[in-house]
């Protein structure tokens, strides 16, 4: 019997799924089994157009050469060690983050949650360090965002939902609306060190802060002796057509974090800020036993060196403009069924009025994968090599739902 005949079925999966993992995901009646560039192919063979990428961490596809590469080269030589060693990889990594950004000095981490708690932990020290005299623990956070779901992320996000039935959150975070300066600019006391904000807000529904208001709290911060943190871990690393979100608004953080697509599908996170912020945490303050494993590092060099590469962002921008169009011509078509479009770059959120997840369902059984988010939000994140022939495909496949050709309503 070969390997391939042995293989479970889709049936016996989602039964042992059932059976043995715990209930925290809805997921959708899909097994995949593998994935090429933009498509996958669930475990019965049945391909896919993947306009999800493994919720934006897939930003040059599967098994993107280079990539593969890396990620097999390192395997070979070493997998894990430990922090309390140096790793050539992790150390060439941390080399280009900053030869990228503004950044000094980088922090390693496996999720996007850790490294958020570990931003809150550094911000609190700098400003304790900074005036010793004074209690500055209270972070400003926006209404709508997501921080992750470790106490500390789940704390500084501003969604209620997330807070239901595990309160009393961790005190120190206040919530204002987003693009409101004058809400933000009131929040502001005296115990106030910093004020943290993802720039375009994922999983809240793709609501885009204004260059305007995150200019104006950055000159907020300055005045106010804060720190500035964007949480980049979503729009980050080319996802809305900059090689950081931040460069698309004309600012500079004080605190930089990245996540999702940085390991090349392997945990890996990091923060990056400057020297001066970076003193606040000494030898023993703060470690990972597996922030910037050499094979997701290695990963994650290669992620750094395409996005560099010289027309990859701007071929990614004038694709993300373009499925910006073809949505929104999409919206124009159907006035009934769409409340509105909105997004940047390759990260896109189409509001139906109704029936969001079951649009999923039948996006996924039409052989499109996509996502619903903040209720009936369509998410499209696909992978940043995709292509415009790729992008008509998925908004064929979303149009024939709406126009009722597909599933139920075809009948």
């Amino acid at each position: 019997m070969t390997v391939q005949e042995a293989r479970p079925s889709q049936t016996e999966v989602m039964q042992w799924d059932e059976k043995y993992i715990a209930r925290t995901f809805n997921r959708q009646d899909v097994v995949w089994d593998r994935g090429r560039q933009h498509r996958l192919w669930d475990i019965a063979g049945k391909e896919y157009l993947d306009f999800f990428s493994g919720h934006a961490v897939m930003n040059l596809g599967y098994g993107h050469p280079a990539q593969k590469e890396a990620m097999q080269a390192q395997l070979d030589k070493l997998v894990h060690n430990g922090n309390l060693f140096h790793f050539a990889e992790q150390a060439l990594l941390a080399k280009r983050l900053v030869e990228t950004s503004f950044g000094d000095k980088v922090f390693f981490a496996n999720s996007g949650a850790e490294i958020v708690d570990l931003a809150i932990k550094l911000a609190r020290k700098w400003a304790r360090r900074e005036r010793p005299q004074e209690d500055q623990y209270e972070i400003i956070t926006l209404k709508g965002s997501f921080h992750g779901r470790t106490f500390g992320a789940l704390s500084a996000t501003g969604q209620d939902k997330y807070h239901q039935g595990v309160g009393p959150m961790l005190p120190g975070f206040k919530y204002v609306q987003i693009n409101n300066f004058a809400a933000t600019a009131s929040a502001i006391n005296n115990k106030t060190c910093a004020i943290m904000i993802e720039p375009v807000q994922g999983e809240g529904g793709i609501h885009i802060s204004t260059v305007k208001y995150i200019k104006e709290v950055q000159e907020l911060c300055k005045h106010n002796r804060l720190l500035l943190i964007l949480d980049e871990i979503q729009c980050g690393l080319g996802r809305i057509g900059y090689f950081h979100a931040y460069q698309a608004f004309d600012v500079v953080p004080d605190v930089l974090l990245l996540g999702k697509p940085l390991g090349g599908g392997l945990p890996l996170s990091a923060l990056v800020t400057r020297q001066d912020v970076a003193l606040a945490l000494t030898v023993g303050e703060h470690g990972s036993t597996f922030g910037g494993n050499p094979v997701a590092a290695a990963a994650g060099r290669v992620l750094l060196n395409e996005l560099d590469r010289p027309g990859f962002l701007e071929k990614a921008r004038k694709t993300g403009a373009y499925l910006g169009q073809q949505l929104g011509m999409l919206a124009a078509d159907y006035p009934d069924r769409i409340v509105g479009v909105r997004g940047t770059g390759l990260m896109w959120g189409l509001e139906l009025k109704e029936r969001g997840p079951e649009t999923v369902r039948l996006a996924l059984e039409a052989g499109l994968v996509i996502n619903c988010t903040a209720g009936q939000v369509l998410r499209f994140l696909p992978a940043l090599t995709i292509t415009p022939e790729e992008v008509d495909e998925a908004v064929a496949i979303i149009r024939k739902i709406l126009a009722g050709k597909t599933g139920p309503a075809a009948g």
